[in-house]
């Protein structure tokens, strides 16, 4: 019996520090809801928005057909971005305009100074004293891209590179590359304190159609391999395109880290020539790629539009009443032709403004009038038409014989 009032003791014990304990808890948890209910919930961290990125593979591009000028494509055609070795077609620009002036020939010697044989970067690896033609150094220029070479060719040629880049700033305001800027003749990446060289991809199209002037360039970018110093060195283009497109035939790459993947190429079929620039490609594979399916895409839409020949005879034949030939059908005073879109051809209009008659006589070659060519709402281009030949204007009697049937 005892033990019996003993176990109902222990259990009513153990019920009452159940209930304590329930008591507390419920306590803290009041408390704790309380607490969450008066204290604001913490701010969610904002997501900083991701910066935009540049979904092209390359900061800037053009294409454009040579003769006219004519763009076909632009993406940031302004942006002014480093060239690096892109710029050796600037100095190749003053030095072709250097020999078609006649102050300088190919033939003549180049001596290679100290400061040139330390050039780094790409190089013909040129030492102090060494003489070479001004072709083989052009060469080594357009070619292997030698960074040595293009300061040779500068001291030579100027006396100091600083004054050769002076005629380069010049040349290109004259061109109207106005966002163009040249600080040296070879496109090193700049040391501390000093400004990189930098255009755009449409100031470039302005220095190409100023190169395209120069058959001899061209032959020199044409190059894929080339020995140098007598064979004992062999120079390999640094532009792949020339490999793998048909009609490639120019211009220059270039690459540092922070000017990316450069090219400026050009290249021809039927009739049509391309200048492609892409700027700022994160590989030369990349860069290639992109160069060569644009020229693929180009040349398969467009076609080089004949639309006038020199010396063809186009519109009515003009009246020459006084003349000792009574009339004469004017000719073309010039080729014209215009990249038009294939499906488009037939669709080339043409205004021919001549007059019915010419009092007088003509000259060979004067201007008797021109033709318009038209395609929807774009002028493609015009030709002044000529007379083909002297005709001279009879003398008093031989008209009034004319007029009585004489």
């Amino acid at each position: 019996m005892n033990d019996f009032k003993k176990g109902r003791q222990i259990v009513k014990k153990w019920f009452i520090c159940l209930l304590i304990a329930g008591l507390i808890a419920s306590n803290a948890l009041a408390k704790e809801t309380r607490k969450s209910k008066n204290t604001p919930p913490a701010p969610a961290k904002k997501e900083q928005a991701a910066p935009p990125e540049n979904k092209d593979p390359f900061q800037a591009l053009i294409v454009m057909e040579a003769s006219t000028g004519k763009i076909l494509e632009e993406i940031n055609p302004n942006l002014k971005h480093p060239l690096a070795s892109v710029t050796k077609l600037m100095t190749a620009c003053v030095v072709m305009e250097k020999l078609e002036s006649g102050a300088h020939q190919l033939s003549e010697s180049v001596t290679v100074s100290a400061a040139s044989s330390k050039m780094g970067g790409s190089q013909v690896y040129l030492k102090q004293g060494e003489s070479f033609s001004l072709e083989e150094m052009m060469k080594a220029i357009m070619v292997a891209s030698g960074n040595d070479a293009a300061h040779a060719v500068a001291e030579h040629l100027a006396g100091t590179q600083e004054a050769f880049v002076e005629e380069m700033n010049k040349k290109a305001k004259s061109l109207g590359m106005n966002d163009s800027e040249f600080h040296s003749v070879h496109g090193l990446p700049p040391s501390e304190g000093q400004i990189a060289d930098a255009s755009s991809c449409h100031d470039l199209m302005l220095l190409s159609r100023e190169l395209l002037k120069y058959p001899k360039l061209l032959e020199w970018t044409a190059i894929q391999t080339e020995p140098f110093r007598e064979g004992a060195f062999v120079m390999n283009n640094h532009n792949r395109i020339l490999g793998k497109l048909t009609g490639a035939d120019g211009f220059k790459t270039g690459f540092y880290s922070d000017a990316g993947f450069n090219v400026v190429a050009t290249a021809k079929k039927d009739g049509l020539r391309l200048v492609v620039a892409v700027l700022g490609s994160p590989s030369a594979r990349i860069r290639d790629n992109i160069a060569i399916e644009k020229f693929k895409k180009y040349m398969a839409k467009y076609s080089m539009a004949p639309l006038a020949k020199k010396g063809q005879a186009l519109g009515e034949a003009i009246a020459l009443p006084q003349g000792e030939t009574q009339s004469f059908q004017a000719v073309a005073a010039a080729d014209v032709s215009y990249p038009v879109l294939r499906e488009k051809l037939s669709a080339i209009k043409k205004e021919i403004h001549l007059p019915r008659e010419i009092q007088g006589g003509v000259e060979e070659g004067q201007k008797v009038g021109d033709i318009v060519f038209i395609l929807e709402d774009e002028t493609l281009g015009s030709v002044d038409l000529v007379a083909p030949a002297q005709i001279r204007k009879l003398g008093f009697f031989k008209r009034l014989l004319r007029r009585v049937g004489f």
